[in-house]
């Protein structure tokens, strides 16, 4: 293979790990549906399981073959229920993701597994050319449409209990919201994963201000009714995936009661 092509090749395999990076959640709940044989929306709970095995590092691919695993042994000995929840898949998943961990140990592996391609590791250079993972009109719309709900928020706030931590913290992140847009905008080259991640650091900052926000005893009652959800799934998962996904079900119901939105990429 000729240095052209090898630099190719090489393009090709960064932009497909981005594309897996960006369109985990998607191709998850495409492989669940297409599988299934039937049409139906994963829920919210199966989302925060999503966002679980996103946080604990399972790859898209690990992900994917315990789904394909677990419907197998489904087809092969039929039931007279039907899978409803992407949980019937959870213990298939943290299988093949404890078998692929043992695998990679003690490879001295110099990269990064990321969906079913390997990425460079931040200490090598990026590569200036490489695409976005969503058209870039589509982004700036995004940033624009959170932005102006955050100010919504923040207004709704504001005129319900006043200036307090919440409504400054909302105003903070649309500030910071409309820099990174203004960045975006001009860049010749934007970074999406840069981009990313400066909005995962205001999602964080978003979700610590919901929750000091609330009385103690009003944030345990949210909590609870996170739990409830949990319940019947809650004997099968492992403890640190069952505490990442209640997790996730209470932010996403603290945002949800604020009118707070998604600013991740992921939900484009």
């Amino acid at each position: 293979m000729s240095k052209g092509e090898a630099a190719r090749a090489a393009d090709q395999a960064t932009e497909r790990a981005r594309l897996n990076y960006f369109n985990y959640f998607t191709e998850i709940e495409d492989a669940f549906v297409r599988r299934r044989g039937k049409h139906l929306l994963v829920s919210s709970l199966d989302w925060s399981l999503m966002e679980s095995w996103k946080a604990a590092g399972v790859p898209l691919h690990v992900v994917l073959r315990g789904i394909e695993r677990a419907f197998d042994s489904y087809e092969a000995r039929p039931r007279s229920r039907s899978v409803k929840s992407l949980f019937y898949c959870q213990e298939e998943v943290e299988a093949q993701f404890a078998e692929w961990l043992e695998s990679r140990r003690g490879a001295g592996a110099t990269a990064t597994e990321a969906g079913d391609t390997v990425v460079a590791e931040k200490g090598e250079a990026a590569d200036d050319s490489r695409g976005l993972p969503f058209p870039r009109e589509v982004i700036a719309a995004h940033l624009a449409e959170s932005r102006a709900a955050l100010s919504r928020a923040h207004e709704a706030r504001r005129e319900t209990t006043g200036d307090d931590a919440l409504c400054e913290a909302l105003a903070r992140a649309a500030a910071r919201l409309e820099e990174l847009a203004s960045d975006f905008g001009r860049a010749a080259r934007p970074d999406a994963e840069l981009l990313e991640s400066s909005l995962a650091d205001l999602e964080a900052l978003l979700d610590r201000a919901l929750r000091t926000s609330l009385p103690g005893e009003v944030l345990e009652g949210k909590r609870a009714e996170a739990e409830g959800q949990l319940r019947q799934y809650r004997g099968r998962m492992e403890r640190a995936t069952y505490e990442q996904t209640l997790d996730n079900l209470l932010a996403k119901a603290l945002r949800e009661s604020a009118g707070v939105p998604r600013l991740s990429l992921f939900y484009l």
